[in-house]
């Protein structure tokens, strides 16, 4: 296993056990963070964005992953997460192919791809399967997200 695999399976592995703190561990300070929910995100916002996702989640939140392949300077894994959306408590299974990009042996980028029509399918139901595909219900989602963010992070437990 390469340096770079082993630091994929710490943060994957703190994922699965919801450590935050050893998540963001794994990234380099400038880390630079893409998906379809929340854009792009820097710093310490995506250390900020995990610990609210696994805030929320309450536990219930189980994270596999799979296929880890790394070099000096990039790396790919799949992973899904299975947990109950929040705010309709329906079940989602979120199947995610990350890419990443190292510097001095820490995560530096990292973006998840997945379908978000699929998830807004599973997360919203008959609304997110009418409209999920859309890009103005696409842009709605992103804009609750980073809102959800901003008031994670006025509070105390945003350290």
């Amino acid at each position: 296993m390469t340096a770079n695999e082993k630091i994929l399976t710490k943060f994957y592995t703190a994922f699965a056990n919801a450590d935050a703190a050893t998540m963001c561990e794994c990234y380099h300070p400038d880390i630079q963070f893409r998906d379809p929910v929340f854009g792009l995100l820097k710093g310490n916002d995506v250390c900020q964005m995990w610990k609210m996702l696994i805030e929320s989640s309450k536990g219930n939140i189980k994270i596999e992953f799979s296929d880890v392949k790394a070099d000096e300077y990039i790396g790919a894994t799949q992973w899904i997460a299975t947990y109950n959306f929040s705010k309709t408590n329906r079940k989602v299974v979120n199947i995610i192919q990350a890419q990443f990009q190292f510097k001095k042996g820490l995560i530096i980028k990292h973006s998840d791809y997945f379908d978000i029509w699929k998830w807004s399918k599973q997360a919203l139901g008959t609304t997110g399967y009418l409209l999920g595909w859309t890009g103005f219900f696409q842009n709605k989602i992103h804009q609750k997200a980073l809102l959800s963010l901003k008031k994670y992070k006025k509070t105390n437990h945003a350290n």
